[in-house]
């Protein structure tokens, strides 16, 4: 039997991979005299996706540290969040969540009677709770509470006063939950400075607060559930893993905002102590690593291909998911999973909505534009206007895209450039050779015709998304059908505006480090 960890050892285990620690020296005192209380909370909206293994395994970490963890489902947060979700749906979903939580935290083997489970509206509409919020009301400023919810509570033109009373009651849950310490990501920071300073004016101490780092999506981005190409759901088919993680950003060598690397670093490795990228033998064959560290340095000296890499995570994932798609495979889960979260009722035939009235949504968001690296650059082989080229968008390999930009922008310009990348075309043959893709250029209006491809902001990587604003969420088609023309459609409104920025209906083309633009070409066109 292994020894008891020491309150360092304990302190190193609660505090590995987090980014930031608010309470260090209080954190230590109280690990010297006995162990530490702490509490995860989780508002019940959307639904939970593969970043939730992230907080689980730090979970792992904070009972192997002889932690007691308390579970909080906060149903009335959920509602309360400009309604993400609605009243009726609140008690179903909040049973889904504990279900979903409670298998993920078995396939990565908790033992679930060390943790007690919570949820806010058992305590949350108590005499005394709400007693205490309107106490705390009468001393927070409109401001304070506005800005200490900017991270968390979704952001709108006319806030609804919900959104303000959020952090008072997280703030108030620590007391109520009887917790010496909070854990959450790093985007909660504001909210448990709010904690911090408003407590001790009811009388209630300050707690200790950890934080884990924003783990990106695999776009490169917060992982979201509202940004679907983003994230694995928990219940996703093993087929829509791999497309999924085939489509990821893992750009060869950059380790900077690398969702696939990131996964391993905070729960693949954390649950295993060990990584093994599968690989051919004529690659090298299987490789394993027992240090983040050195598995990071080999992807960043491309020593370790990001298509080994995926392929990897994908094996190791499947088996975390397997044991809770199999719990939800029984006629209770399926049925409480599309109640809590049914699909838009459809119409009936003839009735607004249906393919007899209206025809389906054209928005730009059906459209997988993304940045590409041009790799390399040769003139087509039996055409003189055609360019073929290897343009890296951050899958396993890059793509072959066939441009007729001979006569436009000289070779040595496209080489190694950044460009955007139209990537759900179907292929199609151009004189034998066939492209993947499109590079969407400006085009001038008048005579003689010039063009020049769009530029991505500075600084982005191969992968990253391009979306139109106002539209940035949305599953892009798997593929555009020829017959459908939607690109077709949504082309006859693309523009380049009087400050060279591509549009869309007036709307901007935009990464997330800001606007796609061309050099010079104003009210140009855009093909």
């Amino acid at each position: 039997m292994e020894p008891a960890p020491g309150p360092q050892e304990k302190y190193q285990l609660i505090t590995r991979n987090l980014q930031e620690v608010l309470g260090e020296d209080k954190l230590m005192a109280i690990l010297k005299e006995r162990e530490l209380k702490i509490y995860w909370g989780t508002a019940t909206t959307g639904k939970p996706h593969v970043a939730y293994f992230v907080p689980m395994s730090k979970i792992a970490d904070f009972l192997k540290a002889g932690c007691e963890v308390t579970v909080l489902f906060a149903d009335l947060h959920a509602y309360l969040d400009n309604m993400k979700a609605p009243w009726e749906l609140l008690e179903l979903r909040t049973r889904y969540y504990e279900h979903v939580i409670k298998a993920m935290l078995e396939s990565i083997g908790v033992p679930l009677e060390k943790l007690k489970f919570v949820r806010g509206t058992d305590y949350q509409l108590s005499k005394e709770y709400t007693l205490d919020v309107y106490r705390l009301s009468s001393v927070v400023t409109q401001h304070d509470a506005k800005k200490a919810g900017a991270e968390v509570v979704k952001q709108v033109e006319h806030p609804l006063l919900s959104g303000l009373l959020y952090p008072g009651l997280q703030a108030l849950d620590e007391e109520y939950l009887k917790v010496d310490a909070q854990f959450g990501g790093v985007d909660q920071r504001k909210i448990f400075t709010f904690a911090e300073k408003y407590l001790p004016s009811l009388g209630y101490a300050k707690r200790v607060h950890l934080m884990n780092p924003m783990v990106p999506g695999l776009t490169g981005t917060k992982m979201s559930s509202s940004e679907e190409d983003s994230k694995i759901d928990l219940l996703d088919r093993k087929e829509d893993v791999k497309k999924k993680l085939k489509k990821a950003f893992c750009e060869p060598g950059n380790v900077e905002n690398n969702g696939v690397l990131s996964f391993i670093k905070h729960v693949l490795f954390p649950l295993k102590s060990e990584f093994v990228v599968l690989r051919e033998e004529k690659w090298g064959g299987n490789k394993t690593y027992t240090a983040y560290e050195a598995l990071e340095k080999d992807f960043a000296e491309q020593v370790v291909h990001p298509g080994d890499l995926k392929n990897s995570v994908e094996v190791a994932l499947n088996k975390l998911l397997d044991p809770i798609r199999e719990k939800f495979n029984c006629p209770e889960l399926k049925k409480l999973s599309s109640a809590a979260y049914p699909t838009p009722s459809k119409a009936k035939p003839g009735e607004k909505g249906t393919k007899n009235s209206e025809p389906e949504d054209v928005v730009p968001s059906r459209l997988d534009i993304r940045v590409g690296r041009v790799i390399s650059v040769e003139k087509h082989p039996d055409a003189d206007s055609l360019y073929v080229e290897k343009i890296d968008v951050g899958e396993a390999e890059p793509r072959t895209v066939v441009s007729g930009l001979v006569h436009f922008v000289p070779k040595e310009q496209l080489q190694d450039r950044l460009v955007v990348l139209l990537c759900n075309l179907k292929p199609q043959k151009m004189r034998g050779v066939e492209s993947q893709g499109m590079v969407l250029c400006a085009s001038s209006v008048g005579e003689p015709r010039q063009v020049e491809p769009l530029d991505p902001p500075a600084g982005c990587c191969a992968g990253e998304r391009v979306y139109v604003e106002g539209y940035e969420g949305g599953e892009p088609d798997e593929e555009l059908k020829p017959k459908k023309k939607v690109f077709e459609k949504l082309q006859a409104d693309f523009r380049i505006s009087e400050d060279c920025v591509a549009q869309w209906k007036q709307r901007n083309f935009l990464t997330k480090l800001g606007t796609v633009s061309c050099k010079s070409l104003k009210g140009g066109s855009i093909s």
